[in-house]
């Protein structure tokens, strides 16, 4: 009978607590949908203000998602509180919490000041072509913690901003004009003079190459089956891979025309 009494007191103790804590849950409840949709309106702001006005997209993108994740923080703090977790206690739970997330986030800590690192030293923005941690590509999107970079493929490539803010990145697109380099092999029987030639002829006939600083020929190697020779040109960054690929065929067709030999491999096969 006691036993029962003590299970009847329990249960009544519950049902009064529910009942007092029943008016703070339903607000709280209301705060966190409301409050949901205030951070998505404030993000609609945040980007139309932005399409407004003319700023980097590298920070456009880093900003939105910074203050995205800033109010959703917000959102939590008011939840708690109004659930009854008091001021201290929740400042408390936060700084317990924000080293055990430290500890066990350190990577992400790290792309995050690496994030930050770009934004400010700016080695690449979006719309660039970089080379980095192995992977060519376009950049498409800087966020917080990763950067995204668009392919040759058409893929989509998501580095790390630790990473790329610790290692060497290439990005060929920092000065407006770029410089080529192609090695073009000629048999030891053909005409040098008449090779290097050819080689000025195509590039001063190719509207895509730069005339100043103008193109150079020389010879970079006797190898042990050709004589290499290296030509070198400028071009605009956006009509570079143009002028590159025009280059090369105008030169295996003038080399064939004027019987310029190209060497490569051979196998031959005798009969026993």
């Amino acid at each position: 009978m006691e036993k029962l009494t003590n299970y009847q007191e329990h249960m009544d103790n519950a049902i009064n607590w529910i009942w007092k804590a029943l008016p703070n849950l339903i607000l709280a409840i209301v705060i966190f949908f409301i409050g949901l949709w205030l951070i998505k309106f404030i993000n609609r702001l945040v980007r139309k203000f932005f399409l407004k006005h003319d700023y980097d997209p590298s920070l456009e993108t880093f900003l939105q998602s910074l203050i995205s994740m800033g109010l959703k923080i917000m959102l939590f703090v008011l939840v708690i509180t109004q659930l009854g977790v008091q001021s201290s206690s929740l400042v408390a739970i936060i700084g317990a919490a924000g080293l055990a997330i430290g500890l066990a986030l350190q990577g992400s800590l790290a792309n995050f000041a690496g994030g930050v690192l770009i934004l400010l030293f700016k080695p690449f923005k979006v719309g660039d072509f970089i080379s980095a941690q192995g992977v060519d590509g376009t950049v498409k999107e800087i966020s917080i913690f990763t950067t995204k970079l668009t392919t040759f493929g058409n893929q989509i490539a998501i580095v790390p901003n630790g990473q790329l803010s610790n290692n060497n990145i290439i990005n060929y697109n920092a000065q407006d004009t770029r410089r080529d380099k192609q090695t073009i092999g000629i048999g030891y029987g053909s005409n040098l003079k008449k090779a290097k030639e050819i080689l000025l002829d195509i590039c001063a006939k190719e509207e895509k190459i730069l005339k100043e600083p103008a193109p150079v020929v020389y010879v970079d190697a006797l190898a042990d089956s050709s004589v290499n020779l290296t030509l070198r040109f400028w071009a605009e960054n956006p009509l570079f891979w143009d002028a590159h690929f025009n280059v090369i065929e105008q030169t295996k067709l003038r080399f064939d025309e004027e019987g310029i030999e190209i060497p490569f491999p051979q196998v031959v096969q005798y009969n026993k």
